[in-house]
């Protein structure tokens, strides 16, 4: 029954952070395709995915990169690809020069930004709906960037995962909705536990929640310790959820996972002692309502 399912997520690998963090991180288009469909098996439906530089392991927009990994998937699996539209954003000001920007800025416009979901077409993408402080650096998503983004997205065809990590974001979304921008039900992820941003705790998941569009589809996740609790806590509200090196690399204190298929399994553990369900690829398409 498709009210027992549950969409499991697996971000496989972010854009902080490299081999020094975890030796199996995923980085090459191999890696990243194989620790995907390793975690399929597991039950993962939906692979959120990243692409980085084979060589240094930095965060890469090349389009190259998103076509290679996206093919090796495809060729390997059913699972829903999910790709990442946050590459650009961030911005790390240079206080010697106030005007100027520092090294590790990549701030693109939303043509780069969307081009990997325009000619890849994936399922789903992400869509980052507001800005916050990010360690060092401001994830910036200024609101006629969203907006032109929003349209490109909705003309490839492609279904945006509305990603919110405040209260605020929400609003913006739900704007977007009204300027017909995004086709419902919307989709939403709410992102917990990233610092400056709202807290991995169940009361603000379920506040959360209470701001969502009625019709909304969602799913939320939490960061390092708070991975797994908010597993529990979005499948108990009846949200989706997310695992995956992007967000967590331990199974639990002082246990470091050795795949993500690892993290899925364990999300899975979770889910059916909740009474629940993964759900498969094709029960994920009709839940989003793909299909």
């Amino acid at each position: 029954m498709r009210e027992s399912k549950t969409i499991v997520t697996l971000a496989v690998t972010g854009s902080i952070g490299d081999k020094s963090k975890h030796p199996d991180l995923p980085v090459t288009p191999k890696e990243i395709a194989e620790s995907a469909v390793e975690a399929c098996t597991a039950g993962a439906s939906v692979v959120h995915i990243h692409v980085r530089d084979p060589e240094t392991a930095a965060p890469s927009m090349a389009f190259e990169l998103y076509e290679e990994t996206v093919q090796r998937i495809r060729g390997a699996s059913d699972m829903l690809i999910n790709l990442t539209t946050g590459a650009g954003a961030r911005i790390v000001p240079d206080d010697a020069e106030p005007i100027s920007l520092a090294p590790g800025t990549m701030w693109w416009g939303p043509e780069k930004r969307t081009e990997h979901v325009v000619r890849l077409k994936p399922e789903i993408c992400s869509l980052d709906v507001g800005s916050m402080n990010f360690g060092p650096r401001v994830f910036a998503n200024v609101l006629p960037h969203i907006e032109a983004m929003a349209a490109r997205i909705k003309e490839a065809g492609v279904r945006p995962e509305l990603e919110v990590f405040d209260m605020g974001h929400i609003h913006i979304a739900r704007h977007l909705i009204e300027k017909g921008l995004v086709n419902g039900p919307p989709v939403f992820q709410l992102c917990l536990g990233i610092q400056w941003g709202m807290p991995a705790t169940s009361k603000h998941m379920l506040m959360m929640r209470e701001e969502l569009p009625k019709d909304a589809i969602w799913g939320g996740f939490g960061v390092g310790p708070a991975s797994f609790p908010m597993v529990a806590q979005s499948a108990l509200i009846g949200g989706n959820v997310r695992v995956g090196f992007e967000d967590n690399f331990y199974l639990g204190p002082g246990t470091p996972a050795k795949s993500n298929a690892e993290l899925v399994e364990k999300a899975v553990t979770i889910l059916r002692a909740l009474g629940r369900e993964p759900a498969s690829p094709s029960e994920a398409r009709d839940m989003l309502c793909l299909e």
